[in-house]
Parts: C-alpha cells; sequence; structure tokens
C-alpha cells in the first residue's frame, strides 16, 4: 500500500545525501558543517535556506565589472607612478613592506604617503564636519553608507545634499537596501526630488539577477567631497542612538585628505559600476593629488568579489607580525579557525593582546555568537574586556603602537566573507598613538573577563552559546 509519510522520508534521505556532495564544494569546513547539521536535522527547511543564503558567489556579469574596474585602475596606477613617485612609495621600514605587499596583493591598491588624517568620534561632532564639507563642496559629493536613517542626523545631511546639488555639484547617494530601506521609501524619495542621485545597493527582491543570495549586504561607511576630503570608519549616517532610547553607538571614523582619497574613490566608483553599469572615469573623479599631511594610508575594500577573504587574510598575517601588543575593538566576535590561531599564537610569542567588545550586544544570534567565543579567548590568554558605556562599535586595531586598522568590517565570518567591507591602514605613529589614546578610553568603561568569572554563568545561557558557536558560520 503506498504510504506517503515512506515516500516524504526516503526524500528526506535522498535530499540529505545529495547535499553531502553539494555542499562542502568550495566552502570552507566549518561553513559546510554547518549548512549540513541545518539539513540533517530539517531537509525541507534547511535546502531552502541553503538556496536563499547558501551561496556566496557573485554572477559572472558583477566580476567582468569589477575584473574591468580594475584594469582600468592598474591603467592609472602606472600613469601615476611615472609623474607622482614620491606619493607612491613612501618610506617605510623592512617589517611595513611585507605587509604593504600583502595588502597591495589582497586589494589591488597601492600605499600612498602624504595624508593628512584626523580622527572623530562623537557623532555630533563628525556630522558638523561633514556638513560643513558638503557644504563647500564645488563638483562632487559621493556618499555610501550600509544605514542611512531618515533621522536629525540623516536629514542633516540630507538638506546639505540638496543645497550642494542646488549650486550645481554632482551628489550621488547609494545605500543598502536593507540598512537604509525605510529611508529610501522617504528621505531618499525627497533628494531624487532635488536632483540628488540616490541608488539602492544590492536590492533584495524575488526577482534579482545581481546577487546569488539575500544576505550580502554593503556593509561600507564612505563620503568623498571632490576627489580630496574622504570620510570612512564605523559610523553610519544615523543618530548615535540608532533609533534606541536604552543604548549609544560608540563609533570611530576618520577624516582624511590627500592622494590616498584616490584610491577610497575607486572604491566608490566600483560599487555605483556595479549597481548602475556607469562608469565614472572623467577626470575630475581623479584630481591631481597634493601632499598635505605625512602619513602614509592604505585602502583595503574586501568582498564576494574578491577571490579570498581580504580583510581575514590581512588581519591574520598582520598578528603574526606583531611583536610587543595589540589592542582589537569589535562589536561582534566570530572568529574562524586561522584568526584564533593567529591571536594564540601571538600571546604565546610574549605579545599582549587586549579584545574589547560591548557588555551588552543589539542582535541576540550574534551576540551569543560572539559570546560563545568567550571561553576559548580567555584560555588563549587574551585580556578581555566587556564595555560598558554604550554599544562599542568601533572597528579598530593597534599595533606596536606603529601600525593602526579602522574601517567597516567587524571581526567575524559573515564581515570577512559575505559583506562588501572598507578598512584603511595606516602606517604611522601619530595615528596609532591617537587610536591608542581611543582605545585607552574604551578600556576606562569596560570590565575585565576572566575564566572564572565566566565559568560561573548559568547552563542555560552555555547551552544556547554553544548552539549558536555551532550555526556561527552561517550567521
Amino acid at each position: 500500500m503506498f504510504s506517503w509519510s515512506v515516500l516524504i522520508y526516503i526524500v528526506e534521505w535522498l535530499v540529505r545525501l545529495t547535499m553531502l556532495f553539494v555542499v562542502p564544494h568550495r566552502r570552507q569546513p566549518s561553513s559546510a558543517m554547518a549548512w549540513l547539521l541545518i539539513i540533517f536535522f530539517s531537509p525541507t527547511i534547511g535546502v531552502l535556506l541553503y538556496i536563499l543564503f547558501g551561496n556566496y558567489r557573485l554572477p559572472k556579469r558583477r566580476m567582468r565589472r569589477h575584473a574591468r574596474l580594475m584594469r582600468m585602475v592598474m591603467r592609472l596606477r602606472e600613469q601615476f607612478k611615472a609623474t607622482q613617485p614620491d606619493i607612491l612609495f613612501p618610506v617605510l621600514t623592512p617589517a611595513h613592506r611585507a605587509t604593504v605587499e600583502l595588502a597591495e596583493r589582497l586589494g589591488q591598491l597601492p600605499i600612498l604617503g602624504g595624508n593628512a588624517v584626523e580622527l572623530i568620534e562623537d557623532t555630533q561632532t563628525l556630522f558638523d564636519r561633514v556638513v560643513a564639507d558638503i557644504d563647500a563642496a564645488k563638483n562632487h559629493v559621493h556618499l555610501l553608507f550600509y544605514i542611512y536613517a531618515d533621522d536629525v542626523t540623516g536629514r542633516r545631511v540630507g538638506e546639505a545634499l540638496i543645497r550642494a546639488a542646488s549650486r550645481g555639484v554632482k551628489c550621488r547617494v547609494l545605500v543598502d537596501s536593507v540598512g537604509a530601506r525605510p529611508m529610501l521609501k522617504t528621505l531618499g524619495v525627497h533628494l531624487a526630488q532635488h536632483d540628488v542621485e540616490v541608488c539602492e545597493a544590492l536590492p533584495v527582491g524575488m526577482f534579482r539577477r545581481s546577487m546569488s543570495r539575500v544576505d550580502l549586504r554593503n556593509h561600507r561607511k564612505l563620503l568623498i567631497i571632490d576627489g580630496r576630503i574622504a570620510y570612512t570608519g564605523s559610523h553610519n549616517c544615523v543618530d548615535a542612538s540608532y533609533g534606541r532610547k536604552d543604548m549609544v553607538w560608540r563609533d570611530l571614523t576618520v577624516r582624511i585628505m590627500g592622494p590616498v582619497v584616490l584610491d577610497m574613490q575607486v572604491v566608490f566608483v566600483g560599487d555605483w559600476y556595479f549597481e548602475t553599469g556607469e562608469l565614472l572615469t572623467r577626470r575630475h573623479y581623479a584630481p591631481t593629488p597634493d601632499a598635505v599631511g605625512e602619513v602614509a594610508a592604505q585602502v583595503l575594500p574586501s568582498g564576494p568579489n574578491y577571490p579570498t577573504e581580504n580583510y581575514q587574510r590581512f588581519l591574520v598575517a598582520a598578528l603574526y607580525g606583531a611583536q610587543r601588543h595589540v589592542v582589537m575593538t569589535t562589536p561582534y566576535f566570530v572568529p574562524d579557525a586561522p584568526l584564533m590561531q593567529a591571536i594564540e599564537t601571538a600571546v604565546l610569542r610574549g605579545v599582549t593582546v587586549d579584545l574589547i567588545v560591548p557588555q551588552r550586544f543589539d542582535q541576540i544570534m550574534v551576540g551569543a555568537a560572539t559570546r560563545a567565543y568567550f571561553e576559548d579567548v580567555l584560555a588563549a590568554g587574551v585580556h578581555l574586556h566587556l564595555y560598558t558605556d554604550g554599544l562599542l562599535h568601533a572597528k579598530t586595531v593597534s599595533i606596536d603602537d606603529e601600525v593602526s586598522f579602522i574601517g567597516s568590517s567587524n571581526f567575524d565570518i559573515r564581515s570577512f566573507a559575505l559583506n562588501f567591507e572598507m578598512n584603511m591602514l595606516f602606517y604611522d605613529v601619530a595615528v596609532a598613538q591617537t587610536l591608542r589614546q581611543y582605545q585607552r578610553q574604551y578600556l576606562q568603561h569596560s570590565l575585565p573577563l576572566t575564566e572564572t568569572q565566566w565559568a560561573e554563568r548559568p547552563l542555560i545561557r552555555q547551552w544556547f552559546e554553544n548552539l549558536t558557536k555551532l550555526l556561527s558560520a552561517v550567521l
């Protein structure tokens, strides 16, 4: 006699066995195991989730555009090399040269000297400067944010863009489809009505042609004025409260002037080209740079359009090169095995490693996954600190008071592999010391966590954290 239950049973096992061949293909073992765990528990739901979220490879059309952009960048670099040798090849120590070469091979963008860098923490101060720079713009303003909110901060920047557009300044706004969804329906429409060009990055919809999974996001934060002034870091274009009454986000952004702004412009031009098909090649988007400071800086973009996980590879290599101390700040810490090994090896070599994360998280699952790694971090000998004065959202690394990294990437698998991110690398003692001052402030508002304290947490929390750790590769 025919039995539906027997048929379902057979189909489910066929799905399980088939996915044993499909899932591990070109995937990290930890990610493959997490997906197979989900599929084996529930084949129907697991396969549906895998179709929606399992494939992070980009369509060939998008990869071709990336290759075309990089060829154009290489041609410009050769021209630049002939006319600006001192800017393109700043003097560095031998140890830094290896780091620079790695970053250039990963992100295909060179180190550039002659920059002036200012670190800005306070959200109000930051957007006061942003609005003033937009009001002084003469040619173009390019803005890219993961979150752009229709709140006080978002409207202030929006009105400055409208004023600039009325003066004939070309204003382009690129925002992530998920992070800025409410704004696109309100403030975005208002901006478009006043000649500000607004574009939605990585649109979410049933019939998308440009992406392979729905949760690949453009997580970058970038603002460029006239190709001469740029901002990037962890601030989104949103009030410091992010619409919450009980928490304040603590961010850090850099304002940069100098030749490296041209490479930051390359990142925006690439993202704009991917979404619109318009390649911004006019000369005024890449003005002849002037040396306005002494900081050597480098842009390291990352995302699924690169063959490897750029920032993860760079961070691991930098940790292996650390000699005295490392301080890392991030809101989410969900490391893969190579990153954990690099941290542990640094400690074993005698390097002091401080990791600062929030005591309180805004996302339940990612927060639990971060806490699931506390035991490993503490066992490795890392000094772990829980920030208590709001949500520490700054993504920073300082190494030996000589090298510093500031950008948009969290230290988690999602940021390394799935999100489009951008981080700035500074080879400058003064910048590193300024960053360390901010990191010391974070430490002053943090509580140290010990292995004994962590072992005393309730068993139900341990169970939930261990579960999220198993799934961390797909979060």
